[in-house]
């Protein structure tokens, strides 16, 4: 039986979506049951705000070498390299799995050592009993992107191979994880027993995976040999990738410094309101890209155009299909949404509607953040990494100053500020500026869109390479 579910395969796109929406419905789940936890025992505190401000560098360098990078180059490569001959692609993966986790073991040591320096500068508004707890605990999560890099690199031989069901509970046991060091660890060691949760999780995340990539057809072999010309091509189309996925790492930064300076509480706030816009990302937009990104890489590298763009088309009006509506939804009831999940213990009114406002205008840009994943793995199947990241940038730097600006005006009375206050019944509240964080975020997505869609579509009108068969 287990090795039944550990060896199933999914045989469309929309299969393996669903069984994505599936698991990442039931993740998400236990993400808003790790949320309300994490509410629910420190509220909207200081505690709260060092735990998200730790976060920070660890995933920073999660999202940018392993989810951003390492993912997106192994399964159009892994594609091309597995079509010509098998033990090349195999030799392939364990090359790049051991030249990858040395690196990632090597940045991780260094970061830690200069992680007094940096947390200082991501959180100055930080007294120096927040300082120093923020410091111990992003040295203790930097365990967890070395579980999860691993874990991606299998993650992407069980999307080559279609066994997404074993890729899709992976999620689950990584907020199992957390959860079980909020309600177990939590009353004895505080906010350090959520940041051992979380390495407890990702080291789950990676174990899940292990038998299913074995059975797959994977040998772990010594291989290190960095100067091979794979992994050269590897790192060069993962390098603008790299830089491309630490344009919104960068944001977050940027929103760390700014909510740092903010009443307390603030970077709470935002991050619980973005934790829940994140979720039709993670339960739509997530499963599909990822579900027919092995697909839409497999038509590109067989050379057959038209069945890269039908498939395509059909993934993107699916999304839209449900996104939609359920944007409106969103912003409709986010004031009850954020009753029933996040009001309970210390997380008092205040905080409740700031984050009910903050949740409101995520919505706006739902629609967009959720069809960008897509988009992305379009332009990866095209084996085009830099055009994506280019304007990853631009939008980084466009955020910045939207942030900085919104900040700003609501900050001080005037017309806009009263607007927003009477919208979102705010008038209780001394100090709604850190709404202006998640406003300049949905513009800044919608642009990002706006603009990926439109480059995409010139360049696959453009192109007279991949015509396949008519």
């Amino acid at each position: 039986m287990l090795q039944k579910i550990f060896n199933s395969q999914t045989k469309s796109i929309s299969g393996a979506a669903t069984i994505l929406a599936i698991s990442a419905l039931i993740s998400r789940i236990l993400g808003l049951i790790r949320d309300r936890l994490l509410a629910g025992s420190f509220g909207a505190s200081s505690n709260l705000d060092v735990y998200f401000a730790a976060f920070r560098i660890p995933d920073f360098i999660y999202n940018i070498l392993i989810a951003g990078g390492i993912v997106v180059v192994l399964v159009p490569l892994f594609s091309e390299y597995f079509l010509k001959e098998k033990k090349e692609a195999w030799d392939f993966v364990n090359n790049l799995l051991n030249v990858f986790l040395i690196s990632l073991i090597f940045i991780s040591i260094i970061l830690g050592v200069f992680a007094p320096i940096i947390v200082r500068i991501i959180t100055p508004g930080f007294n120096q009993e927040q300082l120093d707890l923020t410091i111990l605990l992003t040295r203790i999560l930097f365990l967890s992107p070395l579980f999860l890099g691993l874990s991606s690199l299998f993650s992407g031989i069980l999307q080559y191979f279609n066994k997404f069901l074993i890729y899709g509970l992976a999620p689950l046991f990584y907020n199992l994880g957390i959860i079980l060091g909020i309600i177990f660890l939590v009353p004895t060691f505080g906010v350090l027993g959520v940041a051992i949760g979380v390495v407890v999780g990702a080291f789950m995340h990676f174990a899940i995976q292990i038998p299913s990539a074995i059975n797959s057809g994977f040998f772990y072999k010594p291989i290190f040999d960095p100067k091979n010309p794979k992994i050269k091509r590897a790192f060069y189309l993962m390098l603008p990738r790299t830089f491309g996925v630490a344009a919104p790492q960068i944001n977050l930064m940027v929103v760390t410094i700014i909510a740092s300076l903010l009443p307390t509480g603030a970077l709470s706030v935002f991050t619980l309101a973005n934790n829940l816009q994140q979720f039709p990302l993670g339960l739509i937009g997530i499963p599909f890209a990822v579900a027919a990104f092995p697909s839409l890489s497999q038509a590109w590298a067989a050379k057959n155009k038209k069945d890269f763009i039908g498939k395509f088309s059909s993934t993107f009006r699916k999304i839209l299909f449900i996104v939609i509506p359920l944007s409106f939804l969103i912003f409709i009831f986010k004031n009850q949404i954020i009753n029933i999940i996040y009001k309970t213990g210390r997380f008092n009114e205040g905080a409740v509607s700031l984050t009910a406002a903050s949740l409101g205008f995520f919505a706006l840009g739902i629609f967009a953040t959720t069809l960008i994943p897509l988009v992305f793995r379009a332009f990866f199947a095209l084996q085009d990494t830099k055009t994506p990241t280019i304007i990853a940038v631009l939008a980084m730097i466009l955020n910045i100053f939207l942030c900085l600006g919104f900040v700003k005006l609501l900050s001080f009375p005037n017309f806009f500020q009263q607007f927003i206050i009477e919208i979102f019944s705010l008038q209780k509240i001394s100090n709604i500026s850190v709404i202006g964080l998640p406003l300049a975020f949905s513009i800044d997505s919608i642009l990002q869109f706006v603009l990926l869609i439109i480059i995409f579509y010139y360049k696959i009108n453009t192109n007279k390479s991949q015509e396949g068969i008519q």
